[in-house]
Parts: structure tokens; C-alpha cells; sequence
């Protein structure tokens, strides 16, 4: 292991105590869980470095989650890619799927079939089949992505046309509740829904191998998420503290 610096030991030593803060957090919403389900920690990285990123495989984090187009490819060739998992999981445009195709394993946020048109478009032009995760606006909020929950069904069903994307399962971005029960309602309605058309989704996936998605739950509210069935959490500030953004000159 190389030798870090005095910061980078502060650095690695906040990081260690807060994943496993993290992952106390999880095993005991678990517990607390009927569905004995794995839950998959995801750190999602939106304004962090790949010096600090690439920190994360030592303590156990492989998949980790972007947000923007160009962040992810300034960052791209400073990742540890033979360690990381790179995900997708903020709002795509579909000018940009393909600065992204090649890149990452899962796109979390597929919210609109020309989207999904796009992403089997550029999947086949690489020869690849890309794994995605229908994005749910489960709020019905006016200012988020994600399609009606009532639509789930049909788009799913529009979605097996496209011969290069294999859906995996869902996503959400719950409003944000300060009330405990306010955010299991939300998860709860997901979970539903999820259950629904899970044996749709592994027809789809047809590989046993590759397991569902359950995507939701982040630094506020992922204890719950998890006790309603959540199967991935996407965590940031929880493991690296307040975000950092550079300021406009």
C-alpha cells in the first residue's frame, strides 16, 4: 500500500469512519427489513476527486455513482476503473449518452423512451448491451425527472423493444421528508411497484447472474429505504461530508 501524506491519512481516516458509520447504519435497517435482501453500497461522487474516489476500494466501496456528463469525463482517466464500478445516476441528456456509453456499467436514470432509444442506439454501435434502471418521480414533484409511477408497466413494456438495453429495475428520488413515516410512504409505494413487475425484469435480465435493482435511499433518509427493501443506497455526503463546489470567477 503507497504511503500517503499526513492529509491524505486524515483524509482516508475521516472516509474509514464514516463508511463505517455507513454500514452500521445499513446492517441495522436490515434487520429491521422482512425482506432479507443485499444491499449494495454506492458512493455517489458528485464533486469529489479521484485522488479521494480511488480511496474508496480499500475500505470495501467498488461501485460508485456520477452525476454530470463532464465531470465524470474529467475525472474518467484518474479513476481506478480496474477497482471501480462506474455508474450513471444523474439526469442524461440524449446529446450525451454517447461521451458516456462506453464508460459506465448501469444508468440509473432512464426516464423517457427517447432516452432508452438513444442508449440502444449507441449500445449497439459499441457492441454492448447497457443495463439501466427506470427512474420513478414517486412524488409526482414538478422540478424532478422521472416517469409517472402509474406508467411503469406500459414503459417497461416499451422498453423490451430495444434490443441492446436490458432493464435491471428501478430508481427513485423521494421528496425530501424530515418526517420518518412521510419517507417510508414513498419507498413503501416503489416497493410495490417493484414487486409488481419483478418477474418482468428478470425475463428481461434472463442471466440470473445479474440480480434486480431496487435503487433508492440516499444520505438523509437510506436507513429507512433500507428497511422498506431498498437494494442499493446512494450515499455522498454521509461518506465525504458536505459537498464541495468550486467557485464561479
Amino acid at each position: 500500500m503507497t504511503e500517503r501524506s499526513s492529509t491524505e491519512a486524515e483524509e482516508y481516516a475521516l472516509l474509514e469512519k464514516n463508511v463505517r458509520t455507513v454500514r452500521e447504519n445499513i446492517e441495522k435497517a436490515k434487520l429491521l427489513s422482512p425482506y432479507g435482501q443485499e444491499v449494495t453500497l454506492l458512493a455517489a461522487t458528485k464533486t469529489r476527486s479521484a485522488r479521494i474516489i480511488n480511496m474508496l476500494p480499500s475500505l470495501g466501496i467498488t461501485s460508485i455513482g456520477e452525476n454530470r456528463v463532464q465531470e465524470l469525463l474529467a475525472k474518467y482517466d484518474e479513476l481506478d476503473r480496474e477497482k471501480l464500478d462506474i455508474q450513471f445516476i444523474g439526469a442524461l441528456q440524449t446529446n450525451k449518452v454517447r461521451q458516456i456509453i462506453d464508460k459506465v456499467s448501469l444508468i440509473q436514470s432512464v426516464d423517457r423512451l427517447s432516452l432508452a432509444e438513444e442508449i440502444d442506439r449507441q449500445a449497439k454501435l459499441h457492441s454492448l448491451t447497457m443495463d439501466v434502471l427506470i427512474e420513478l418521480n414517486i412524488g409526482h414533484e414538478e422540478n424532478k425527472s422521472g416517469i409517472d409511477p402509474d406508467r411503469t408497466a406500459e414503459f417497461f413494456k416499451r422498453m423490451s423493444d430495444f434490443e441492446n438495453v436490458r432493464v435491471r429495475g428501478l430508481m427513485c428520488v423521494p421528496p425530501v421528508c424530515v418526517e420518518k413515516e412521510r419517507q417510508r410512504e414513498y419507498f413503501q409505494r416503489i416497493l410495490r411497484i417493484y414487486i409488481d413487475i419483478f418477474p418482468k425484469i428478470m425475463d428481461n435480465i434472463k442471466d440470473r447472474e445479474n440480480k434486480t435493482v431496487l435503487s433508492c435511499g440516499m444520505s438523509g433518509d437510506y436507513p429507512t429505504a433500507v428497511e422498506c427493501g431498498s437494494t442499493m443506497v446512494r450515499i455522498g455526503s454521509a461518506i465525504f461530508g458536505p459537498r464541495i463546489y468550486k467557485e464561479n470567477n
